[in-house]
């Protein structure tokens, strides 16, 4: 269905409005209309899933089907071949005679269906189902991908040609052994079961006496497989290969990226790290996925006075506003989110990124490159001669691009950065130890973010848990809320693959530059005192942010432990 007819229909049926028709629209087009702007719609709570289908059914006079519920012949599938069920996102489910029954999520795509017919030679009827219990009908019934089991059960090592350890190694030696097919399929096998197992790095690491694979699922690294230790260096190779790095350098660091096409029209990138180990080389693989990129503001976990004052300040036409947290947090989705929200035709945004992740229509993305001199200080002096009212900086890293960032922020612009702190009040002492003054921070920054992000409780499994009141009281819930706090978890269960988790929630420290704090930075404060007039003046620790998530029934009690620490 084309995304303006679905649009008008829903619009001209007062399903949506024509603003959330408009924002829907935008995102798809941010996507690169990766994304059918139906799952935008449910993705950003303006239609229930339900609600879209019955509607498509009335509305075509097509019936439902409920396919979680519909057992499918193995004999039906075969008659689609994968990859054209993948293109249109469609499965048979039936036949009868020369009829053969196809499940859709979008009845108005004729071509589709007439594609279909040419290519089986059968009438097709329609049904309608959601588009989520379609994707999962196709990994049940279509999943070609050979699982990690399966791929070690089949690995017969004797029959490769292994490379041994030296150093003085022949390349050509070693593009063979990439070449062998079982290593071909193993590495093959890893991505695509990260891909579905929504793991967000993969870790392939070497050791003396052992080689492993491990996954970060929600945060948390999860051993997968052990490959032969022998494998290790084609298995490298492989990598390296496919990432355009040179397979010849073994001593020094490498980065790269690969990029794989999935079915649906769908890519997926992987952003690939190598690092040289006592043992061989440790390869980093980080998942992005821009069709699962969160970037509407209000679904980040934020409480709604924490938003209030990050969305008031971003729109301030100049000054500074800061993330911080340590790598994995979430700091780069927080500022794409705040840039997705910047981003219109009057405003001029340019970003300094180490890597660039994602891209987005309409805003100039800059990848700095140290070896020629492109870093962020000789990138954000650029941005200056180009007219900018918006400027996003990867990293704050040293006094020369703090010392810019500042001045422009004095001068104009809006800037939005990252830094490496433990929370928001420790970021006014990180600036001051790179060499700027009091004075310039106080001027210059609006509002500091700080944040960490949890594992969510599995919806589909989560059970009351008994905590002791003095515990929840230990860990910052006041005396007289602890007895009304139901705290929950997950028992595990299919859906959370026995974790009890499913997803991940921010907790967010959001600290405007009141007049107060700003007051304590003029006369010299240490970071205890900074963190205490903030709580005064109402602002939420970590710890406060996960026990409202906590109480909310978000998280658990195991994880606000995990990930924030205690007040003093």
């Amino acid at each position: 269905m084309q995304s303006s007819r679905l649009g008008e229909i829903l619009v001209k049926n007062n399903l949506i409005t024509k603003e959330q028709l408009a924002k829907a629209l935008e995102e798809q087009k941010l996507s690169g209309g990766q994304l059918r702007l139906g799952s935008i719609l449910i993705k950003q709570n303006i239609l229930k899933e339900q609600d879209l289908t019955s509607f498509l059914s009335k509305q075509y006079g097509v019936p439902t089907i409920n396919l979680a519920d519909y057992d499918i012949d193995p004999a039906i599938t075969k008659i689609i071949p994968p990859e054209v069920v993948q293109k249109y996102q469609l499965i048979p489910v039936n036949r009868a005679g020369a009829t053969l029954i196809v499940a859709v999520s979008d009845p108005s795509n004729l071509f589709a269906i007439e594609d279909i017919k040419f290519m089986t030679n059968y009438n097709v009827e329609m049904v309608v189902s959601s588009e989520s219990d379609i994707k999962a009908a196709i990994d049940k019934h279509y999943d070609q991908s050979a699982s990690l089991a399966d791929v070690m059960s089949d690995l017969d090592v004797e029959d490769l040609e292994v490379v041994g350890e030296d150093e003085d190694v022949d390349v050509s030696s070693l593009e063979r052994a990439t070449e062998d097919a079982p290593v071909v399929k193993m590495v093959n096998a890893i991505m695509q079961d990260a891909i579905k197992k929504k793991a967000s790095d993969i870790h392939i690491e070497p050791y003396e006496k052992l080689f492993r694979v491990r996954y970060r699922i929600d945060g948390v690294l999860y051993e997968m497989m052990r490959p032969p230790l022998k494998l290790k260096n084609a298995i490298t190779s492989r990598i390296k290969i496919m990432a355009e790095l040179d397979i010849a350098e073994r001593r020094l660091p490498q980065d790269g990226r690969i990029k794989i096409k999935l079915g649906g029209g769908k890519d997926m990138d992987f952003r690939v790290s190598v690092l040289p180990t006592l043992f061989g080389e440790k390869i980093c693989l980080r998942l992005l996925d821009k069709s699962n990129l969160q970037l509407d503001m209000t679904k980040l976990g934020y409480e709604p006075a924490a938003l209030a004052h990050f969305q008031k300040e971003i729109h301030k036409p100049f000054g500074m506003v800061l993330v911080t947290g340590p790598t994995g947090s979430g700091k780069t989705v927080s500022l794409y989110s705040a840039l997705s929200e910047l981003n219109k035709v009057s405003e001029n945004i340019s970003t300094a990124e180490d890597p660039v992740e994602f891209n987005f229509a309409g805003i100039n993305q800059v990848q700095m490159h140290e070896d020629i001199g492109l870093n962020f200080a000789a990138a954000l002096r650029s941005f200056l001669r180009q007219d900018p009212d918006i400027i996003m900086i990867g990293e704050i890293r040293d006094f020369e691009t703090a010392e810019i960032a500042i001045k422009a922020a004095l001068t104009g612009h809006m800037v939005l950065s990252t830094l490496h702190t433990n929370d928001a009040p420790a970021t006014i002492n990180r600036l001051l130890n790179m060499g700027i003054e009091p004075f310039l921070v106080a001027s210059a920054v609006n509002l500091i973010t700080a944040q960490r992000l949890a594992r969510r409780s599995c919806s589909e499994c989560k059970e009351p848990e008994d905590i002791p009141i003095q515990a929840l009281i230990d860990a910052g819930v006041p005396p007289d809320e602890a007895p009304s706090y139901v705290c929950y978890r997950g028992k595990g269960c299919p859906t959370c693959n026995g974790t009890g988790y499913k997803g991940r929630v921010g907790f967010y420290q959001v600290m405007p530059m009141l007049e107060e704090i700003r007051e304590l930075i003029l006369n010299g404060a240490n970071t205890a005192e900074i963190k205490r007039e903030s709580m005064r003046l109402g602002v939420k620790s970590m710890r406060q942010s996960g026990l409202t998530k906590l109480k909310e029934g978000v998280t658990s009690f195991e994880e606000v432990l995990r990930v924030t620490v205690a007040d003093d």
